[in-house]
């Protein structure tokens, strides 16, 4: 019978090791040819959008989608994971969590692979809900001393900073500009839903890591042309999603400043097929926007999970 998880079943299951986990293996299958990934898709009504994004991973048996609608009063998230071989369903997942969490996993994974081994001091644009599973993920590859955060509402910036303090034993202070959060970082990371650039080049040191997790459509852009030019490599989760709605990278590939080619897949990086960092001194960028693939992966391991210890509803479908 196929298992329907509620985000209480996800919660107690779902660690950043094991989204760490799965979210590297998505991205070795798919770098090896061994996993197919369709960018997202949208049907817009004035009200509210529905979003499409679909996968497959042969080796994990597992193809599927995850479905998640956007309107004014809030967003909601569901993971369908199918069978491959037989087309039967597994299981439906309430998918806030799981995909706060694999989206911080990947800019972990990108942190990983691509910032300084030293990296400590982490600066952070963003203190909602994304950004909490993004810091997790941070703090899970790097041995953070101090992390600085900047947000816009002060109230949920001091809430978020005391949170994350507590819970990952890091000290997590508030920022009143952006500029204090990117002088000194040896990482950046922007978790926002910005529609103009956060911060200008000039801040950046040499050696910094970034991870830029907002922008994903058209109107969003955290990243300014100044930034981009002194990145090297441009690491992006696909190329073909990242063509279709990296809202930080599309006007300069419109303007022909940047060429599809010269984006590297993290996939790539991984398996070693193109180069990460290559120096202390160059600015690394990883532009995430998301992919089926990795949700796919975290939601086969959290089946099995659940199975094993009974939790999960069955549903009369599947057999």
């Amino acid at each position: 019978m196929a298992l329907f998880l509620t985000e209480k079943d996800v919660a107690q299951l779902l660690t950043m090791s094991l989204a760490l986990e799965a979210v590297e293996a998505a991205h070795r299958q798919l770098s090896a040819s061994d996993a197919c990934d369709v960018p997202r898709q949208r049907t817009r009504l004035p009200q509210t959008t529905l979003h499409l994004l679909q996968g497959a991973l042969p080796q994990l048996d597992a193809i599927g989608y995850k479905a998640y609608t956007s309107n004014r009063s809030g967003v909601r998230f569901l993971v369908h994971l199918f069978q491959a071989s037989t087309g039967r369903l597994r299981a439906v997942f309430e998918a806030d969590r799981l995909g706060m969490m694999r989206t911080g996993a990947a800019s972990g994974l990108a942190t990983r692979w691509l910032a300084r081994p030293d990296a400590q001091v982490a600066g952070v644009f963003g203190a909602g809900w994304q950004a909490e599973g993004h810091l997790e993920a941070l703090a899970a590859v790097r041995p953070l001393r101090r992390v600085k955060v900047h947000a816009r509402h002060a109230e949920r910036l001091a809430a978020f900073c005391t949170r994350m303090s507590e819970r990952l034993a890091v000290d997590v202070v508030p920022c009143a500009s952006p500029e204090e959060v990117v002088r000194g970082s040896d990482i950046v990371s922007t978790v926002t839903t910005a529609a103009s650039p956060l911060f200008s080049a000039d801040w950046l040191a040499p050696g910094t890591h970034l991870n830029a997790a907002g922008s994903n459509s058209l109107i969003r852009r955290e990243l300014g042309e100044d930034v981009l030019k002194r990145c090297s490599p441009i690491v992006v989760d696909s190329v073909e999603t990242a063509l279709r709605e990296a809202g930080d990278l599309l006007p300069m590939l419109e303007k022909g400043r940047l060429q599809p080619r010269g984006l590297v897949e993290l996939g790539d990086v991984i398996c070693g097929r193109r180069p990460g960092r290559t120096t202390d001194e160059e600015i690394t960028l990883f532009e995430s926007q998301g992919m089926a693939v990795q949700d796919l992966a975290v939601a086969v391991r959290l089946e099995a999970l659940a199975r094993a210890s009974g939790l999960g509803v069955e549903l009369p479908y599947g057999d």
